[in-house]
């Protein structure tokens, strides 16, 4: 199973700096550095943030009330030196030189390899930087207006090149200000993305693609109608992948992805993407909510990405106060499917610095959540390995607590491990008949992967009517039965 750490390359590279006190770049990045993010149970990088940003996207920026307010909540002592415009808004996609440079990067996919991880990098398949080459260069791989449109909506177009852009967006929300549209249905634009793709694939191991969905064929319409044009009869992503792969066999596609198309562009030929659904169940609904979300079938779920947090989503510290962050860890760390942490979130950091900073505040680290998410991810790691099933709760007629519990097992080679959370605030009590054969019989030792603790049962009981469980508001347990 894939386990994701994300970077905010630029930011973890200035901290490093200050912390030996020299310039750090991926070149250079001391090994002890390398170890501590290859930590037990991560398997892959995500070096966010490393291509060219865009000097014009920066002055749009510098000139817009509404980011540098949102600048200055994050990071209070905020100056211009800070802000380094946005790593979605690309410029060129070569390493940035500040960063390292492909030199740098090379050096760190090497370290990263010498340890038996994977590198991702970033791709934004909608848009481009105002200056980016293509422009100028390939003016067919991108959505045009005309002068009237510039003139009815300066908001949704620009002028550049002596032509008629229009400014990147989804279907719901104003353009974007700092970036230009490419047209999801122009060939010109299909053969260019396979060819930016295969040089990623060159530099590196898989590719996270920005709002993924914005770029089928359906979505796509739906956001530009005229300005779209007829649609072609393959879909993006069917004529994108398959192309890359034919150079990069094995390269990751994870897809961003919302809207309910996950399961879409799973079959559209991404390895995985985003669960924004079980984030947001998660973070603002119960038990019952979550449940109904693991029913689904196992195939989907191995292609999703299971998070707490990422550089779009507030920090899990500050949204999940408590244990009940501990208790959605354990979650997201156990089921079937690829895992998202965010570097800073072991920390307990509460700040989400937007992207577009270079710096952010300093805040003190949380030794003990430390502690527990060093402990988890290991923990996890060789348990996802298995088979995974979601299991029923029991309860009794005078008490109906075990609504709040959360129960799934997986069954390797050597173990069986059983997962159960209670996701709420209160106690609560139930059963959890364990579905493994050859239980009858013997008398079993569940031990806790975390921490050590045993329970001695006898397999007939914890077969039917099952394993008797009280946990504490947001307890839980992450146990391990010998075969």
């Amino acid at each position: 199973m894939t386990v994701i750490y994300e970077i905010n390359t630029l930011v973890w590279l200035g901290e490093l700096s200050g912390r030996y006190g020299r310039r750090v770049t991926l070149g250079d990045v001391p090994g002890e550095v390398w170890d501590e993010v290859a930590r037990p149970g991560i398997d892959t990088v995500w070096l966010m943030g490393v291509w060219e940003r865009s000097p014009a996207g920066l002055e749009i920026a510098l000139a817009d009330d509404g980011l540098l307010a949102s600048f200055r909540a994050a990071l209070p002592d905020l100056t211009e030196a800070d802000i380094a415009g946005s790593p979605y808004c690309v410029r060129n996609y070569v390493v940035d030189e500040g960063l390292g440079g492909p030199d740098g990067l090379a050096a760190a996919r090497a370290a990263l390899a010498a340890r038996g991880l994977r590198l991702i990098l970033d791709y934004v398949p909608n848009h481009v930087a105002p200056d980016h080459p293509w422009l100028t260069g390939r003016p067919d791989c991108l959505v045009r207006g005309t002068p009237d449109d510039l003139t009815r909506d300066p908001g949704a177009f620009l002028a550049a090149g002596g032509q008629v852009y229009a400014r990147g967006r989804d279907p719901y929300f104003p353009p974007w200000p700092d970036v230009v549209q490419l047209d999801a249905f122009s060939e010109q634009l299909r053969a260019a993305t396979v060819q930016t793709l295969v040089s990623i694939g060159d530099q590196a191991d898989g590719v996270r693609c920005d709002m993924a969905m914005l770029l089928m064929n359906d979505v796509f319409a739906k956001t530009w109608g005229d300005l779209a044009g007829a649609a072609p009869e393959a879909d993006f992503w069917p004529y994108v992948i398959p192309r890359v792969r034919e150079r990069h066999p094995g390269l990751l596609f994870v897809a961003e992805a919302y809207w309910d198309l996950e399961w879409a562009l799973q079959q559209q030929g991404f390895d995985h993407c985003y669960d924004k659904r079980l984030y947001d169940r998660l973070v603002h609904q119960d038990a019952g909510s979550v449940r109904a979300h693991l029913g689904a079938g196992l195939a989907y779920q191995r292609g999703l990405v299971r998070f707490l947090e990422n550089h779009d989503e507030p920090r899990a510290a500050a949204t999940l106060p408590g244990d009940r962050e501990r208790a959605a860890a354990v979650a997201v760390a156990t089921l079937p499917g690829a895992t998202l942490w965010h570097e800073g979130q072991f920390e307990g950091r509460r700040v989400r610095p937007p992207v577009f900073l270079s710096r952010r505040p300093q805040e003190p680290a949380d030794a003990s959540l430390s502690d527990f998410y060093c402990r988890l991810v290991a923990a996890a790691a060789p348990v996802r390995e298995g088979d995974w099933q979601l299991l029923d709760c029991t309860g009794w007629p005078d008490n109906d607590t075990h609504h709040n519990l959360l129960a799934w097992s997986w069954t390797t080679a050597r173990d069986h491990c059983l997962v159960v959370i209670n996701y709420s605030g209160e106690p609560a009590q139930g059963r959890v008949p364990l579905p493994w054969t050859g239980l009858r019989g013997r008398s079993c030792r569940l031990t806790g992967l975390l921490d050590g603790s045993a329970y001695d049962r006898e397999g007939a009981e914890l077969a039917d009517p099952g394993l008797f469980v009280a946990l504490d508001a947001w307890q839980w347990h992450l146990l391990s039965l010998p075969r």
